[in-house]
């Protein structure tokens, strides 16, 4: 899988979300509780920008008088036609045997971390050379969000 870096963690604050293209696709990355989650802006029924609805949560019943809200900002509602899909996985509360949207792996990786990887030269068949210029110290303080494609 390919790495897009799609901002600094703080870019994206808890309950927060951002719209972005990455690859041929449109993608709105969030931020519940500190851990990020990525889903196709397209909702699977009519194709619409499912990530500019509204998040929310669902409403739980044990009786008609004793009601509890769950999951709160975890429920993605496209603006559409109003069909809701979880954040964390894609998967729609409507129809789950059958209709889910797309949902990428993300992680948070360091500055440094990101700077520093080989992998992607590796796998294209570099190899370093036996020579090597002069190298200045650089600090890198942020950690950014990274969508796996």
């Amino acid at each position: 899988m390919k790495k897009y870096i799609v901002g600094k963690t703080t870019d994206i604050p808890p309950g927060g979300k951002i719209i972005v293209d990455i690859a041929k696709f449109s993608v709105g990355v969030y931020n519940i509780d500190g851990t990020f989650y990525a889903v196709r802006n397209r909702c699977p029924h009519a194709g619409g920008p499912v990530c500019e609805g509204v998040t929310s949560g669902l409403l739980r019943a044990e009786t008609p008088d004793n009601y509890e809200y769950i999951r709160r900002g975890e429920i993605l509602r496209c603006p559409w036609h109003g069909w809701e899909f979880d954040v964390k996985t894609g998967q729609s509360w409507f129809d789950p045997a059958k209709t889910k949207t797309k949902s990428y792996v993300t992680t948070v990786e360091s500055g440094r971390e990101l700077a520093e990887s080989d992998a992607e030269l590796a796998s294209a068949g570099f190899e370093p050379g036996p020579y090597k210029t002069e190298m200045f110290e650089v600090e890198v303080e942020d950690d950014f969000v990274v969508v796996h494609i």
